[in-house]
């Protein structure tokens, strides 16, 4: 009958899974998640999952019951070191190989990081996982005239920046765009954000440039964010969101095409038959754009069932 093994516990993993028995396939089904959870939905960590309104079981995708019910075995907090396509095996840190007829990739984004001095200090977060939202959770717990800045005005951060607001830290948006969400949303909407935040009391600043994170009166925990003109702007806590980059280092380390993310086919095929790639990091052909990567939480819920 065959086995798929699916690398990745996110929303493409999981919904890749998910298709392959509603399609009807009957063969062994392997699920290797890197984090200690089942898959669970991100959207609510910078919501309300991080405000305290939605619980951890109604961010998971599916419980434990399910992917028994679906004969899916999910392997959570498992680290895929490499790929041989030629053995057709993923090998997991520790040296355990896994033999797969079909594999899909389906490992999503990460945070970008900053290179800027200052951005290994303590305080300075990114949003991704689960705990990312957990220390973030707490720090809002005690947000009341702590001081909170955002680097980067996209979605997460001014999510995250909302809630801070809401629950009494002074907020500050250093976007470097004329407005924040311009590539989501384009100029009109991105100043309508922008001035709905600052009704609100957000100090939303457009066209920042960040030279550096100082540390304060602790000399490994963050105290200000220094923009490109000197000026300080005083910090207890900073949130970079500046985009995610495609987490491709498997599919490159196994020879498979990458640009952008891992070159695929109509049907997620990358340059090796045997092995697919859905969701953050396919880049795929179009009729309109020529080639595209989406990262958006519908295209992970959507383009497994294509592959």
């Amino acid at each position: 009958m065959g086995r798929v093994v699916i690398v990745g516990g996110g929303l493409a993993g999981a919904s890749t899974a998910e298709a392959l028995r509603e399609d009807g396939y009957d063969g062994e089904v392997v699920l290797l998640a890197a984090e200690p959870h089942l898959p669970y939905d991100r959207p609510p960590l910078s919501k309300g999952f991080l405000k305290g309104e939605t619980a951890l079981d109604e961010v998971t995708l599916h419980d434990q019951q399910w992917y028994d019910d679906q004969q899916i075995t999910v392997r959570t907090g498992v680290q895929v070191t490499g790929i041989t396509t030629s053995a057709r095996e993923v090998t997991l840190e520790g040296g355990e190989r896994i033999g797969y007829d079909t594999l899909v990739l389906a490992t999503g984004s990460e945070p970008r990081r900053l290179t800027l001095p200052g951005a290994e200090l303590d305080g300075v977060l990114t949003l991704r996982r689960l705990e990312d939202s957990e220390r973030l959770k707490d720090e809002l717990a005690r947000a009341e005239g702590r001081r909170l800045v955002l680097i980067g005005g996209g979605w997460i951060g001014l999510e995250v920046g909302s809630a801070f607001r809401d629950a009494g830290a002074e907020v500050t948006v250093l976007e470097h765009a004329e407005q924040p969400l311009l590539a989501a949303l384009g100029p009109v909407m991105g100043a309508y954000f922008a001035d709905l935040h600052r009704r609100h009391g957000t100090d939303v600043r457009t066209g920042a440039t960040v030279r550096s994170i100082k540390a304060g009166s602790n000399p490994t925990s963050v105290g200000s964010v220094v923009l490109g003109d000197g000026t300080e702007v005083p910090a207890d806590l900073v949130l970079v969101g500046v985009g995610a980059t495609p987490r491709t280092e498997l599919a490159e380390t196994a020879g498979l095409e990458v640009d952008n993310g891992i070159v695929v086919d109509a049907q997620g095929r990358t340059s090796d038959p045997t092995v697919f790639a859905t969701g953050d990091i396919a880049n795929f052909p179009d009729p309109v754009f020529g080639r595209i990567r989406i990262e958006h939480w519908a295209h992970a819920l959507n383009h497994p069932k294509a592959v």
